[in-house]
């Protein structure tokens, strides 16, 4: 099998990383990008390289001086069941932990590829920032489908999918080996506007 390669994307990989989250953006629950949005976010972006082609990326998108979220991760279907998007979101982890964030988040219909790699769901109002700064301008606000899903950082952070984490779900600590993580329900009802003392600026 071909090496896959994994690095930082540039300006040079924008319409790859933009071509594959476009042809996905159905089978992944992903927000179209505009070809504008990825060029100018494009050195945030991991992207997984096999015989000079992208067949996966994941961008790291600082939402406040302490939280980053995972956000367009997407590999390229032929290219599944290979952990490459373990390894993308280790590497977004560990450039995270350079960069000084304490927390990594992500949002996502499919919380149990993230509970694998020792993620934690967690109310959506446990990530205000997230909230403040794209939530209440999305027209599905308070009719969310997606989940949110944390992950503490620290320093040589590995992402391993053999050890999944607790499910925190209202108040109760869930074990890791409870099946169907995919059908806890989080209540909309319950997510809360942050106050301005919790806003991040757009």
């Amino acid at each position: 099998m071909t090496m896959v390669i994994f690095r930082q994307a540039t300006a040079d990989d924008a319409a790859a990383v933009h071509r594959l989250i476009s042809d996905n953006l159905e089978a992944g629950h992903l927000l179209p990008r505009t070809m504008e949005d990825v060029l100018e976010h494009a050195p945030r972006f991991v992207v997984a390289e096999r015989d000079g082609a992208v067949i996966a990326c994941a961008e790291l998108a600082p939402l406040s001086k302490t939280v980053a979220e995972v956000r367009s991760l997407v590999v390229d279907q032929h290219a599944r069941g290979n952990h490459i998007g373990p390894r993308l979101v280790t590497e977004l982890a560990s450039g995270a932990v350079a960069r000084g964030f304490a927390t990594l988040c992500a949002f996502t219909h499919q919380p149990s590829h993230f509970v694998r790699m020792g993620f934690t769901i967690v109310p959506h109002m446990w990530v205000p920032e997230k909230i403040a700064h794209d939530c209440t301008s999305c027209p599905l606000f308070r009719r969310c489908g997606q989940y949110a899903v944390t992950l503490p950082l620290r320093a040589g952070v590995q992402i391993r999918p053999e050890q999944p984490a607790a499910v925190i779900y209202g108040g109760r600590t869930v074990g890791a080996r409870r099946p169907n993580v995919e059908r806890l329900q989080l209540d909309p009802a319950h997510v809360l506007v942050p106050t301005d003392e919790h806003a991040v600026p757009a």
